[in-house]
């Protein structure tokens, strides 16, 4: 006995919520994976350079301690471009994949278990290895991977592996686990769930529902917790306590209680903090463009060359932030006085689960006693710790230190985010940022006298503003900052800030994702296109030229088909002969586009050539033509009853075959092409499978005796179909039929050719389509409508010609 629908509907959702449940767990445990190494290798290799420095600053064997330091970077960054060489798309922070995938543009391999496996090692080796890059964004695209993976129980990978396991098999479920797996990767790395949910629905999803909503936020939260979790037994041994909710927390910000005149924050601040989301957008937009360079330079130069140069590209910047890192800490530094206060950020450093203090993290450099060196305890110390010792640390940071100190991590970091490493670049942003805010804190104390104004929170502030600069986000950013700093207090600055940054840096150039989005040449579609692009229509942008099947189409011609196109759907039509004498005359209401038409007559005459030559290797073949079932319907005797006429349509909707005709070379323009009656969608992964699995039927059967496949069949091989090419088809009759009507969308989405462009977008956009077919009035189909029509350049283009024939 199969269960009612409502039953199946029930079930359907409460497995959806133990996947979006099991989801978070995975993430989680991959963020604690690479927490755990990373914090691992890093105490390793900092214990033994640092001791080595204390050794040879007396001995005088600085250059055996600079060698100890290269020995251990240039080991980890040569593992992490291996892995990079392994899976070229775990490179990068991931997200302008991610944020490409939940636009609705498939990226090769951006979801494998491959990629998530290299990510996350890669990520933790550079990070390791010393390398001005963050471990935060490739969370994300690990979460993602994990929700994109797991709901489906297979992988290529691990192909001896298989689950019969039935639920979403489909492209719209798939994007849904991506959303909730990014939301996951960013709670698991900020300790932010609610941030992480806005941050799937501003910068990824092209569609949103409630309920989708609601599953995030719970994947998102399960996530943070067992992150929180599994940290905090182990780091502190109390299991369940839940004291170190992500991997980057900003620790407690509060005034000494010793300093009365101190606050947070006051109203007079603000003016500061909009003239520092000025500046941070500023410098956001500098290291966009000259990231941008860098990039352009990288594709030409870089690129097409063997895969060892990216390695050697990767070595050659690990050594240089080494050798930087290693003299600016030893010659640069300066020996400041420890505060007599500084004790106060103690416990703030707890939370952060380190299990030193943060006056412990100091480092002494060539300092005496009481004083420490402040250039080597930015450097000198993992980012989490320099993001803390400049939020939290009372002592004083000198100008100058912490202006080198700014311009060598902007130039450094600008340069590492583009090599062949897993790197993110949240991290290194909030770093540079914060070294900016505390800057500015320091001359606003010393040269201008305002002894009421807390460090670390102009220190925030700069690195939300530097942030917003370069990345260019608004909502999400901002309450991932205030929930890593449980401060909501904050919310009011921090959104001034970035709201400032944004538009700034929007006025010179775009957010550091869309840039490499765009270099790519990916079809990203907006939230919404240009008010002026709506004296553009339907009929202006769509495809004309279309590659079509019939109802019942023969083998032969639909493996021509797929053979020589890359489309992933087809329109179903048939020739409208009824229609013909009407349209020899030009009757405009049956052809009213017949300008789109006349444009595409002789490219279908060509391509029907160029497939028939195609079919050269199909077996068997003797083929004259491509498309050869032309449908025909024959006039009714005039006397005949109505009703019968009706009955017969009902239950035979589309015509049946007539003997092959071919177009002569001797037709005019208009006896070659014929009105075509859109009847539906057919998309080639159905197309392929009904070959694979032989459904088709004689010419002397009907096609009542063709096999029927159920939706679990015809679903069995998602997300991999197999390729046309690969197919053996040397047991098929080529001269068999294919129905294609019981496995077609009847009913998809269309548009007619007066739409305007803004309708046709926010329809396109909003249903997460990939085709939307333009049919005119008398249900004929004129064209087709894709992602690369909906383009912004695209659409630039169709306006300049629209503008030249005005």
């Amino acid at each position: 006995l199969y269960p009612l629908p409502k039953q199946k509907a029930q079930r359907y959702e409460a497995v959806k919520w133990v996947m979006v449940f099991a989801i978070g767990v995975c993430t989680g445990l991959v963020g604690l994976f690479v927490d755990f190494f990373v914090r691992l290798f890093t105490q390793l290799k900092f214990r033994v350079v640092q001791s080595s420095v204390e050794e040879c600053t007396e001995k005088g064997c600085l250059a055996l301690s600079l060698l100890e330091l290269l020995g251990f970077n240039l080991t980890f960054v040569f593992l992490a471009s291996l892995l990079v060489l392994i899976q070229p798309v775990a490179a990068g922070s991931g997200i302008p994949e991610i944020k490409c995938y939940l636009n609705g543009v498939k990226v090769p391999g951006v979801v494998r278990l491959r990629t998530v496996v290299c990510k996350a090692m890669g990520v933790l080796f550079s990070v390791a290895g010393g390398l001005f890059v963050g471990k935060e964004g490739p969370m994300i695209h690990s979460g993602a991977v994990v929700g994109a993976g797991l709901p489906q129980f297979q992988s290529i990978s691990l192909k001896k592996i298989q689950f019969n396991f039935p639920y979403f098999r489909s492209d719209r479920d798939k994007r849904d686990f991506v959303s909730a797996g990014a939301a996951a990767g960013v709670a698991a790395a900020f300790g932010a769930p609610i941030g992480g949910t806005l941050f799937s629905l501003e910068e990824g999803s092209s569609f949103w529902n409630q309920g989708l909503t609601w599953k995030v936020l719970f994947c998102s939260m399960a996530a943070t917790f067992t992150l929180n979790f599994f940290r905090s037994g182990i780091q502190f041994g109390s299991w369940g306590s839940f004291q170190l909710p992500g991997l980057l927390n900003f620790g407690e910000f509060k005034c000494s209680e010793s300093d009365k005149k101190c606050h947070l924050w006051t109203a007079v601040d603000l003016g500061f903090f909009i003239l520092m989301g000025i500046v941070g957008g500023l410098l956001g937009a500098t290291f966009n463009c000259l990231n941008k360079r860098l990039a352009k330079y990288r594709m030409r130069n870089v690129h097409p060359k063997p895969k060892l140069v990216r390695v050697l590209e990767s070595l050659l910047v690990s050594l240089t932030t080494t050798v930087v890192v290693f003299v600016a800490s030893m010659v640069l530094g300066e020996c400041r006085q420890m505060s007599s206060t500084s004790h106060s950020g103690n416990d703030t450093l707890s939370l952060q689960g380190m299990s030193e203090d943060v006056n412990s993290s100091i480092k002494t450099f060539f300092c005496p006693n009481e004083t420490y060196n402040d250039m080597a305890t930015l450097f000198f110390n993992p980012q989490e710790s320099a993001i803390l010792q400049l939020f939290h640390q009372d002592g004083t940071f000198s100008p100058v230190t912490l202006s080198l100190f700014f311009l060598l991590y902007f130039l450094l970091s600008c340069w590492t985010y583009g090599i062949s490493v897993p790197s993110g670049l949240f991290v290194p942003s909030l770093l540079c940022g914060a070294a900016f805010g505390r800057l500015v804190a320091n001359l606003l104390k010393s040269y201008i006298g305002l002894d009421h104004i807390y460090s670390g929170t102009f220190a925030l502030i700069g690195a939300a503003a530097f942030l917003g600069g370069v990345v260019r986000m608004t909502i999400s950013l901002t309450v991932i900052l205030i929930e890593s700093t449980n401060e909501i207090t904050y919310g009011l600055p921090i959104m001034i800030t970035l709201m400032v940054a944004k538009w700034t840096g929007d006025f010179f150039n775009k957010g550091i994702y869309d840039i490499h989005v765009n270099l790519r040449g990916v079809p990203l579609l907006e939230w919404e296109t240009e008010v002026e692009m709506d004296k553009l229509r339907a009929s202006d942008i769509m495809e004309p030229n279309l590659t079509y099947v019939y109802p019942h189409t023969r083998i032969q011609s639909l493996v021509s088909i797929l053979r020589t196109t890359v489309h992933h759907a087809f329109p179903v039509v048939t020739e409208n002969r009824g229609n013909e004498r009407e349209f020899m005359k030009g009757n405009q209401l049956i052809s009213n586009n017949i300008k789109f038409k006349k444009s595409s007559i002789l490219t279908r005459a060509g391509e029907q050539r160029k497939r028939s030559q195609s079919m050269k290797s199909y077996p068997s073949s003797e083929l004259r033509n491509m498309c050869d079932e032309h449908i025909a319907t024959e006039e009714p005797p005039e006397k005949e009853d109505l009703l019968q006429q009706m009955l017969e349509r009902r239950y035979t909707p589309y015509p049946n075959l007539y003997p092959d005709q071919s177009p002569s070379e001797e037709w005019t323009m208009e006896e070659r092409f014929r009105p075509l009656t859109f009847h539906g969608l057919i998309l080639r992964s159905q197309l392929v499978t009904l070959l694979v699995r032989g459904v088709c039927y004689s010419e002397s059967q009907s096609s009542a005796s063709q096999p029927r496949l159920s939706h679990a069949e015809m679903s069995e091989d998602y997300p991999r179909y197999p390729d046309i090419h690969d197919l053996d088809l040397t047991l098929l009759n080529p001269r068999m039929i294919v129905d294609v009507t019981p496995y077609m969308n009847p009913s998809p989405f269309a548009v007619s050719p007066n739409t305007h462009v803004s309708q046709v977008f926010n329809l396109f956009r909003t249903m997460g389509l990939r085709h939307l077919p333009v049919v005119n009035a008398v249900g004929e189909i004129v064209g087709i409508i894709t992602r690369h029509n909906l383009t912004h350049e695209f659409l630039q283009a169709r306006l300049r010609q629209h503008y030249q024939t005005i």
